[in-house]
């Protein structure tokens, strides 16, 4: 998901303390929360209008720690791990992300909250894209954070990038090859999807690679990638019925996605404002956090 490809295709109150990352807030707290047939780890600060933040593969909610607390100031904020991934419940099916997003609706019910902001990175921008499908009246923004969506734009172009073979990677056989060596298999994308890979910090790696090593943890990440197919479907399905109409952020990292992220988010919405983050990769939050916070603070700060 590099930029070279891209324009080659012309397109419980802190962190667990699993490793010594940034902690949330003292002013969080934390809760897990059934929905949908599984249950969420959510972590939950602020008052105000609410925001709801979607991690992506090879982080969790942990990752959201310098955009949660700004927000904080002014917003409820709300961030679960994803179905089957950091501490959340491990099910064996419901990674398609038409049903992960009915998940977040889930605990937006038990939160009683009707309607809220998404902001979505990586995997996160397909759950978010599919909620805001599914449910355009709670949608009142939605921010798109390097990533394609499924069957939507440049889809069958981003496919062909050698880059991306672990969309196609996964089974039985893939776990064993990975058990005990999760770190190394979590390595390539922090390296590789990075503008500078020294921006990830060994405390950070260590984190993620335990959270990865969970029983059953690697399974449910390698089918959030074997349900593509189906959310290609969904999408699809999805777009017949017209594009979004809420106002939508594409951020792309300038060594990553860069303006492409506009090209699929237009695809796909009306109202799309694009942002290019310099200096950043894949990993936003980890590379370029100021510079991402205050293009997602503005955005969602606007009337």
């Amino acid at each position: 998901m590099l930029r070279s490809f891209v324009t080659a295709a012309t397109i419980a109150f802190a962190i667990p303390a699993l490793a010594d990352t940034k902690p949330y807030p003292a002013t969080f707290a934390t809760q897990d929360i059934a929905t949908n047939g599984t249950t969420l780890h959510v972590r939950i600060g602020g008052s105000g209008k609410a925001v709801v933040l979607l991690h992506g593969y090879g982080e969790t909610g942990d990752m959201w720690v310098p955009l949660a607390a700004d927000l904080a100031r002014d917003h409820r904020v709300i961030v679960p791990d994803l179905r089957g991934m950091g501490l959340s419940q491990k099910p064996a099916t419901g990674y398609d992300k038409k049903t992960e997003a009915q998940d977040i609706a889930g605990v937006l019910d038990a939160l009683k909250v009707d309607k809220v902001d998404v902001v979505a990175h990586d995997i996160g921008n397909m759950v978010g894209y599919a909620f805001a499908a599914q449910y355009p009246d709670r949608t009142t923004k939605l921010v798109l954070m390097d990533a394609p969506l499924p069957g939507v734009g440049p889809w069958d172009e981003i496919l062909k990038s050698p880059l991306l073979w672990h969309f196609r990677f996964g089974g039985p056989d893939m776990e064993r090859l990975v058990a005990g060596r999760e770190r190394i298999y979590l390595d390539r994308f922090w390296n590789e999807f990075s503008a500078d890979p020294k921006k990830w910090s060994e405390a950070s790696r260590q984190h993620y690679a335990k959270l990865y090593a969970q029983p059953g943890a690697m399974r449910a990440g390698f089918a959030q990638f074997a349900a593509f197919d189906q959310d290609v479907i969904d999408n699809q399905g999805f777009l017949k019925k017209g594009k979004l109409g809420m106002p939508v952020l594409a951020v792309g990292g300038e060594k990553s996605f860069g303006p492409t992220m506009a090209v699929v988010a237009r695809a796909a919405a009306d109202n799309v404002t694009e942002v290019v983050i310099p200096a950043s990769g894949h990993w936003l939050m980890e590379e370029q956090p100021e510079a991402t916070v205050k293009a997602i603070r503005s955005f969602l700060d606007a009337e």
